[in-house]
């Protein structure tokens, strides 16, 4: 079984593929002080609330955007799986031209979903990434990578209006707002969070399609892509797993 690891910034995905089945998933934050034996005690704490042995792994992939942690990373997977992992990054077989000024300069976790998403659907695409920074990846219908915008994602966009302007609460951001004329403060924030982006999600995907005189079809990933996506004119496939597929393709073009 393949064992495919997602380290973002903010969070990390895991996923345990069968075959080309993802038989278990996990969520957990990115700490990036973990030793490799409290690696070793998180997963398998995961793996025993799981129908699959730890036992079973004969095969590790990971795409990490949080250098420091490579190292520990390796060490975590020799000592608990006797395995080298297999990083994404520079020498690694895509399948997918990278038509950026420097390809090293692009994001392990973008790649992986621009080849899983025109695996999926071989066309032209925009994948929008809903993590600690809002992604949009560019790829053509003959499949290659074209690039793409950064954006300041929703929960940093968050944590500086809750930093910058003292009376305004914290609020919970992961429930779809009832008006966007709210009524109160909280709902105030919250629709202006949620439409806000939804609005910087169509506006960038429109300006990408005027610019290349297409209509791409746009896949949205992430943990906040279906609160986004169902306020979205754009967005018309959400996949929560598109990464984890990515990591999965990546690993069996390299064997």
């Amino acid at each position: 079984m393949l064992l495919a690891i997602d380290v973002g910034n903010t969070n990390t995905v895991l996923g345990v593929f069968s075959g080309d089945t993802l038989a278990a998933d996990w969520r957990v934050r990115t700490e990036r002080e973990r030793t490799r034996d409290e690696l070793g005690v998180l997963l398998k704490a995961l793996f025993a609330s799981s129908p699959v042995p730890m036992g079973s792994i004969d095969g590790v992939i990971i795409s990490s955007v949080v250098p420091p942690m490579n190292a520990t990373l390796t060490e975590f997977c020799r000592r608990y799986f006797d395995l080298t992992p297999l990083f994404v990054g520079p020498g690694i077989k895509t399948g997918m031209p990278i038509l950026y000024d420097n390809p090293r300069e692009v994001g392990a976790d973008r790649i992986v979903n621009a080849v899983a998403a025109h695996d999926r659907f071989p066309t032209d695409l925009v994948v929008v990434d809903f993590g600690t920074a809002t992604t949009f990846d560019c790829i053509s219908a003959d499949g290659k990578y074209l690039g793409g915008a950064i954006a300041p994602g929703i929960v940093i966009s968050c944590e500086a209006l809750f930093q910058r302007a003292s009376k305004l609460p914290r609020v919970e951001i992961f429930s779809r707002p009832k008006s966007v004329v709210a009524k109160d403060t909280i709902g105030s924030m919250n629709a202006g969070i949620i439409f806000g982006y939804s609005g910087l999600v169509d506006g960038i995907v429109r300006a990408i399609n005027a610019e290349r005189g297409i209509k791409s079809k746009v896949v949205a990933t992430g943990g906040l892509a279906g609160i986004i996506a169902a306020h979205s004119a754009t967005i018309e496939e959400v996949d929560d797993l598109l990464t984890l597929r990515g990591l999965y393709l990546l690993y069996q073009r390299n064997q």
